[in-house]
């Protein structure tokens, strides 16, 4: 698959290979939601910077990327279209993906990798319930269901944790409001996490500037590797948006509905298997409501779609 293709989000000519759907789409999609599966592995390694520090070079190098993907794919002629109502929303946007960021990053690197994968399967039925709070959509019998066991499982896990999982639910709602903003933007991927990050972007440095600065930043003091790795972020960070944006253009949207759950079962099983984190049998029943819910919610997406595609 070659790289320009997937960054102009051109549909693919290849022949469908995947239950009839383009082997490019697929691979992209596949590959954007493994990525960030993984990203519980990556964060560690730049300790010993702190989550502050470490959200601030993801937004500079997150921006420094896409500028140069977009320089060698379509270009910025797309900015002139954007009017003042898209501009408007991509700050508001950029507000929620900093909070989600800099929400994860601080999971990860303080032992809360569990907890971070809970709030990506949650995530889904937050944005069901998004829809239909503020969209006024109505849902389906089996959506409520399942918005019914997700809602039992998050008092389960308070109750598991001793507190209400913080984290999971700052993780879900953020992400879910971004969701809900994207949607009304209507811009491709690259194009808007650079207007996103380009909000962010002053911020970001006069944090970085403070801490080098004050003696509290570890870009520049703790050597070649280190640096090296904090300027990955911004390409660990652009792409799996990416190929994302080739995958959503290519596959259809019950597919990506799929895969999307990729990452947090990667994530629980980091979280579990290698960083050894804490499960008693109370979270163990928290988390399988959170399953059941997402199996029901999954199980009534695809027989809507079929439902559809028959009438």
């Amino acid at each position: 698959m070659a790289w320009r293709s997937v960054c102009t989000l051109r549909p693919s000519r290849l022949p469908a290979s995947v239950s009839g759907v383009p082997r490019s789409g697929y691979v992209a999609g596949v590959a954007a939601y493994l990525l960030w599966g993984l990203f519980p592995l990556y964060w560690p390694l730049l300790e010993p910077a702190g989550a502050i520090e470490i959200l601030s070079h993801r937004i500079i190098w997150s921006i420094a990327v896409v500028v140069v993907l977009l320089a060698v794919t379509e270009g910025f002629h797309w900015v002139r279209t954007l009017g003042r109502r898209r501009v408007l929303l991509l700050g508001v946007a950029a507000a929620l993906i900093t909070v989600n960021w800099g929400t994860y990053i601080y999971g990860v690197n303080s032992g809360h990798v569990v907890e971070t994968s809970l709030g990506y399967f949650v995530n889904p039925l937050v944005t069901v319930a998004l829809a239909v709070l503020i969209l006024g959509e109505r849902l389906r019998p089996a959506q409520w269901g399942a918005v019914a066991v997700a809602s039992l499982a998050v008092i389960v896990l308070t109750v598991a944790y001793g507190r209400p999982p913080w984290i999971a639910l700052i993780l879900a709602f953020s992400f879910g409001f971004y969701g809900l903003v994207k949607k009304q933007v209507g811009v491709g991927g690259s194009q808007s996490l650079a207007v996103e990050t380009a909000f962010l972007a002053a911020p970001a440095i006069a944090v970085v500037l403070y801490l080098e600065l004050s003696g509290r930043g570890t870009f520049v003091s703790e050597g070649a590797g280190h640096a090296l790795l904090m300027v990955g972020g911004g390409v660990a960070t652009a792409i799996p948006l990416v190929l994302f944006g080739a995958a959503a253009v290519r596959i259809p949207l019950t597919m990506i509905g799929l895969l999307q759950y990729m990452a947090p079962i990667l994530q629980f099983a980091i979280g579990v298997g290698i960083r050894h984190e804490a499960m008693p049998a109370s979270r163990w029943a928290g988390f399988a409501l959170v399953w059941v819910a997402v199996s029901i919610f999954t199980w009534d997406s695809l027989r809507a779609r079929r439902l559809v595609a028959a009438a």
